[in-house]
């Protein structure tokens, strides 16, 4: 039974993406919760993938948190509205939403303060234990469903997740007009990093990266400049030099969207004195980073988790014009056995691909 598969009593079955093992991922019939009051049911249309996504297809696991059953994937997502709770008055039959998925708990210490991305009881999609959204449909709160605007299509409603992280990162990191900003990665999040740095009025805005595919990517989509790294740490202090002379200028700010031992020597090392690096990616659980000379600079360290209150702005920044998320998207399947397989290898295998992208 495939897509939308059919019972024997001609009702539709709700099939999805189930994680059962290292590379084993099949589509199976998947039952959705009871709709609530304040619920809604999504008929998927767009899911991205993930670098999570690909990580626990890999290792079943993704920092600490470890896949130990059967797991719907996905998390990335768009979709029409096809039935709504009885309490719910924003959203109607038909309308076309971007959902947030994140469902936290809203009574602890820091849902109270605002700071719901750091919800000890948060619920979300695809992580472990909790079912993802690569499915035919999904049951989820209405108010973490995002109506988009006509000149908004699903596929741009999907891109919302990873471009909150970049919009997260740069409202962490107080990026402004006179903010000169060196990002370290020119993976997805590295490049909507760039193009929220860009957006929030960042005037000059360096990328590195050991690929020169990627660095392409980032020279088109609006870097001032672009340096190629290797891997070898030793090369760190020459790399460094390289890298400040790209900027021309201080550099007050570095977005480490790696997340290893040399990005963040490299980042440590290369910002300013009384500079700023925000650390994105989660690369390596611990690092042997030269601290103490960045401290003795001032170089502040702060760090994101996921995001919060962002998709709102997201939709303002894509419908505007404001950030153009459509050539981030490299590769398209739709949603059967085979193209679910091909996706994943296509995303895990990187070159060229960037965002890869289900169309149900």
């Amino acid at each position: 039974m495939g897509k939308g598969g059919i019972s024997s009593d001609g009702e539709e079955v709700n099939m999805a993406a189930w994680l059962f093992g290292v590379n084993d991922l099949r589509i199976q019939p998947f039952k959705l919760q009871p709709l609530g009051p304040t619920d809604v049911k999504i008929r998927m249309k767009a899911v991205g993938i993930c670098g999570s996504d690909v990580h626990y297809l890999k290792h079943m696991r993704c920092g600490d948190f470890v896949v130990k059953e059967p797991m719907v994937i996905g998390h990335e997502c768009a979709g029409v509205v096809e039935e709504v709770g009885s309490d719910v008055k924003s959203l109607v039959v038909g309308d076309r939403v971007a959902m947030e998925p994140g469902i936290s708990c809203w009574h602890c210490f820091h849902c109270k303060g605002g700071s719901y991305n750091l919800c000890p009881d948060m619920k979300f999609f695809a992580t472990p234990p909790i079912h993802g959204s690569l499915a035919d449909q999904v049951v989820h709160p209405a108010d973490l469903c995002f109506k988009l605007p006509e000149n908004m299509s699903l596929e741009e409603g999907a891109m919302c997740e990873p471009l909150s992280v970049g919009v997260h990162a740069c409202r962490r990191a107080n990026v402004g007009a006179e903010t000169t900003v060196l990002i370290l990665g020119a993976g997805p999040i590295g490049l909507v990093t760039m193009l929220t740095a860009r957006a929030f009025g960042a005037p000059k805005i360096v990328l590195v990266d050991v690929d020169s595919h990627r660095l392409s990517v980032a020279k088109k989509l609006g870097a001032d400049a672009t340096v190629q790294v290797s891997t070898n740490t030793e090369d760190v202090s020459n790399e460094v030099a390289q890298i400040q002379e790209a900027m021309g200028v201080g550099i007050d700010l570095t977005f480490d969207c790696v997340g290893f031992s040399k990005t963040m020597t490299t980042a440590l090392t290369a910002t300013t004195s009384g500079g700023k690096v925000c650390l994105v990616g989660m690369g390596h659980n611990e690092m042997k980073v030269p601290l103490t000379p960045a401290a003795a600079r001032e170089v502040d360290i702060v760090g994101i988790f996921r995001y919060k209150n962002t998709w709102p702005l997201c939709i303002d920044l894509i419908s505007s014009g404001k950030i153009d998320v459509k050539p981030l998207i490299t590769h398209r399947f739709g949603f059967s056995q085979d193209e679910v397989e091909k996706a994943f290898e296509t995303s895990a295998k990187g070159s060229d691909a960037i965002k890869v992208m289900f169309n149900l």
